[in-house]
């Protein structure tokens, strides 16, 4: 104690101040705390020596975060230990991608929400374009309401619906401890043993597949590995890979649910071909089914009125839905006004290979950019509605017609 106490009599009266101090005494006694990211070293310079240098960047979280929200939120913690360092980190070191703008700040805990409201609501209002934190979002899983949805073959490569689900009361994956990640597994795995029928399925853990078993999964395209992209290995996501990550899927390989990837759970329905009712169809049934397992081993997931389902970036906040298909459409994809289409639909297009590849050639997944504010059956029609349209066009041209009607004003 009373090294300490000369120690800091010294540091008061040099021009280094209380930072040289704090790193001198923590170097030496918090070493593990500062590798884990945990230590409170930073506390003891002020806000804006820690201020991170976001003048090269181009995210959303660097569109709204001041000096003045910083000062304000740097030193709060939610219950689960979570810090907004933590919850930015993603986005300081990713300064912009390629092909969209990413958001750049993840939760590390339900709590991360309103712990850190001042800048996760301009960054929810950004991104959702206009979604104020008075707003409320609607939830409607009723398939039946959906008009239309079983596309041309010849356009409609394939279908698939997918969301996320997070369990209430455990950190989310940039946050959590082994034991919580294990947890996750645990409940998930328990609840998706319960279902039957068409959805009686089987849970692959990551770390006990065969050779033969990993092939087989990356052959069907439901494998997904250790996380490579920048955006989620500074996250946090993939520490301890792969202990308690696995895929479960039904026998008929139409239903999936990833365990402890980016989200607790990715839920997701998918097929060959343009049927988008018949795999929405799936997609509610399965997913309400789950829910109802969950709940009757004492758990939830996370949701409320004003964000709707809980999860752990931003974007996917509310229905946490992509409804997505691979369509080709050779002749439209030469019109310099598809963009601009798509845009007016709120669409937007990727390609084949997911975020991380750019839309090129002839095929392209086309799905909607809408997450919060509107409910699934809304934004699964807006996908039908939208993918009408462009099979109407790429008809139109294939006859030698013009489409300057068809364009949404």
């Amino acid at each position: 104690m009373a090294t300490f106490f000369s120690r800091t009599r010294v540091f008061a009266n040099t021009a280094l101040g209380v930072g040289v101090a704090a790193a001198l005494y923590y170097s030496g006694c918090n070493k593990q705390h500062a590798r884990l990211g945990t230590s409170n070293v930073h506390l003891r310079y002020p806000a804006s020596a820690n201020y991170p240098d976001l003048s090269q960047h181009n995210n959303i979280m660097a569109s709204n975060l001041t000096p003045v929200i910083y000062a304000k939120l740097r030193d709060k913690v939610t219950p689960n230990g979570v810090t907004l360092n933590l919850c930015i980190q993603t986005g300081v070191d990713n300064p912009g991608h390629p092909f969209i703008k990413t958001v750049g700040l993840v939760a590390g805990d339900e709590e991360s929400y309103e712990v850190f409201a001042d800048l996760f609501d301009k960054c929810i209002d950004e991104r959702h374009g206009g979604y104020k934190p008075w707003d409320k979002h609607p939830t409607d899983l009723d398939s039946t309401k959906l008009r239309g949805g079983n596309f041309d073959p010849k356009y409609v490569l394939s279908s698939r619906v997918r969301t996320g689900r997070c369990i209430r009361g455990l950190s989310l994956p940039p946050a959590c401890s082994r034991a919580e990640r294990r947890e996750v597994e645990r409940v998930v795995v328990e609840a998706l043993n319960g279902l039957q029928g068409d959805l009686a399925g089987k849970y692959f853990p990551l770390a006990k597949m065969t050779d033969a078993e990993q092939e087989k999964l990356i052959e069907d395209h439901f494998l997904f590995d250790k996380p490579v992209s920048p955006l989620l290995l500074a996250s946090g996501m993939a520490r301890d890979w792969p202990d308690a990550r696995g895929i479960w899927h039904n026998d008929k390989k139409n239903f999936l649910v990833w365990v402890n990837e980016e989200d607790h759970t990715r839920v997701i329905s998918m097929q060959k071909g343009g049927n988008m009712r018949e795999v929405f169809d799936r997609f509610c049934n399965g997913l309400q089914k789950v829910e109802n397992l969950i709940q009757s081993r004492g758990w939830e997931f996370m949701w409320n009125e004003h964000l709707g389902y809980v999860l752990t970036c931003p974007s996917n906040l509310g229905t946490g839905l992509r409804a997505g298909v691979h369509i080709k459409i050779p002749k439209l994809a030469k019109d310099p006004r598809l963009n601009e289409v798509l845009k007016k639909m709120n669409l937007q297009k990727r390609g084949t290979g997911g975020v991380d590849t750019a839309a090129t050639g002839d095929t392209f997944d086309i799905s909607n950019s809408d997450r919060l504010g509107k409910s699934e059956v809304q934004l699964v029609q807006q996908v039908v509605d939208g993918i009408d349209l462009l099979i109407q066009m790429e008809k139109r041209l294939e006859r030698g017609q013009r489409i300057d009607d068809l364009i949404p004003k």
